[in-house]
């Protein structure tokens, strides 16, 4: 069975990492040695990813469930490569990719929601505040977040959304 390259995608995952390192990937697999997310998923392998990018498998990475989102971005693979392909650097590439079509997952929504809301990542809760309290820490102050609504694109009362 032939395969067909789509030098589109790779292409636009090479500009959103500011190079085609992906073409320097010659498949040794440093990158799933020591994968904690391989480790515990099997179906997790950053070495058939670099190679489904390199082929142009946009429709297999960039879609609801992919496999991506199993990486935690955790550096090892970065540090294992011999040909410093950065292969987290693709994965979060993908990622962002897929974050602006609105693909993710709802673990991931639910942190985009927290941040738009409260400027955090992690809800502040009345148990940290107890905690916080009991520690002698001040509260945790509430975070201005004009600045996230501008980036989060919100839209303020009776105006319309800005379209770029």
């Amino acid at each position: 069975m032939a395969i067909k390259i789509d030098f589109e995608f790779r292409n636009k995952v090479a500009r959103i990492i500011d190079g085609n390192l992906v073409s320097f990937c010659y498949q040794c697999g440093a990158c799933v040695g020591d994968c904690p997310s391989t480790r515990y998923n099997p179906d997790f392998n950053p070495r058939q990813i670099m190679l489904e990018v390199l082929y142009g498998m946009e429709e297999k990475l960039v879609c609801e469930d992919s496999i991506i989102w199993r990486c935690t971005n955790c550096y090892t693979c970065y540090e294992r490569c011999p040909q410093r392909v950065k292969p987290v650097e693709v994965i979060i590439a993908l990622k962002n990719l897929m974050a602006e079509q609105g693909i993710y997952p709802k673990g991931v929504a639910d942190i985009i929601e927290t941040v738009r809301k409260t400027g955090r990542s992690i809800k502040v809760t009345s148990l940290s505040d107890r905690v916080r309290k009991e520690l002698g820490l001040e509260p945790v102050k509430p975070i201005d977040v004009s600045d996230f609504e501008k980036m989060f694109g919100e839209k303020k009362k009776g105006e319309k959304k800005k379209r770029s």
